[in-house]
């Protein structure tokens, strides 16, 4: 399908800052199934494959609680390769008595939880692209009840949960904005991605390759809401991948078209959406 990976631009890494480094990774290695890839004293590199980090933890200096009613991250969304994974990942969120909500949203079947800063994770399977419908240029979904009695059907009695399978993938994010024309203008003519969905005048999905969504964004905390404090927990950015050097500056010269601010960190190209929301660029 190709959807997450090349010549597709996708979202490969989030990247967190969190109140309690050792509360969070406690969560994210026993709730969600990640192991560690490295380690410092204030960071870890989580990896569910032992190669790839797809998502990072930091603890920063004066971190604050995460407040409400702010842009930033809504979610991301962890892909698993099949829907038995996601059958035996309810079992074990049974099992350890974690808050689950649910969608089927036609193309996908997805679980809702929350990590102790209160950041919302989405943990999915994708149905087969084929019977995705589209119309129009735009991609059919929305939030049903999910039949747990047959995802159930998917899983092997009396066999031990094993973590995240190894093929787990930052599979899309979801973000809140303060508003949606300027942020269109930059998803679009910025980052060079399509609109798949209008949901209502309140939310917009975007992809590449026709996926049902790499990146969504929606007005749910209100539009003009204000962004979150610097050192707030939460999302610091996310990591888009694209094809090349070449496709990287091509995009760099479209987003400096719209008057989107480019800067450098550590060796990132970054940059910001109209509601503060960092992203990398990288290839």
């Amino acid at each position: 399908m190709g959807f997450h990976q090349k010549p597709s631009t996708f979202v490969s890494h989030v990247r967190l800052k969190v109140e309690n480094l050792e509360r969070s990774l406690a969560y994210y290695q026993e709730i969600i199934g990640f192991d560690i890839l490295e380690r410092t004293s204030m960071t870890v590199e989580l990896t569910a494959d032992g190669k790839t980090s797809i998502l990072s933890l930091e603890q920063p200096k004066g971190v604050k609680p995460k407040k409400p009613r702010t842009t930033g991250m809504y979610h991301f969304a962890l892909l698993l390769p099949t829907k038995k994974d996601l059958a035996d990942f309810v079992m074990h969120l049974a099992k350890n008595d974690v808050q689950v909500a649910a969608g089927d949203h036609l193309v996908s079947e997805a679980l809702y939880i929350k990590d102790p800063d209160g950041n919302d994770i989405e943990i999915y399977v994708d149905r087969d692209p084929n019977v995705w419908k589209w119309s129009n240029g735009e991609v059919a979904m929305t939030t049903d009840p999910v039949n747990f009695q047959e995802l159930l059907t998917h899983q092997v009695p009396g066999e031990l949960w094993q973590g995240l399978p190894k093929d787990t993938i930052m599979g899309h994010i979801h973000l809140y904005v303060a508003e949606l024309d300027k942020t269109e203008q930059f998803y679009v003519e910025g980052l060079g991605f399509e609109v798949v969905n209008r949901f209502g005048g309140q939310a917009l999905f975007l992809s590449t390759a026709k996926y049902h969504h790499h990146i969504a964004v929606n007005t749910w905390n209100g539009v003009g809401a204000p962004r979150p404090e610097e050192n707030s927990a939460g999302m610091d950015y996310y990591r888009l991948i694209y094809n090349d050097e070449a496709a990287v500056k091509a995009t760099i010269a479209n987003l400096e078209k719209i008057g989107a601010t480019i800067t450098q960190e550590n060796d990132r190209i970054m940059t910001s959406d109209p509601a503060g929301n960092r992203i990398q660029l990288s290839y």
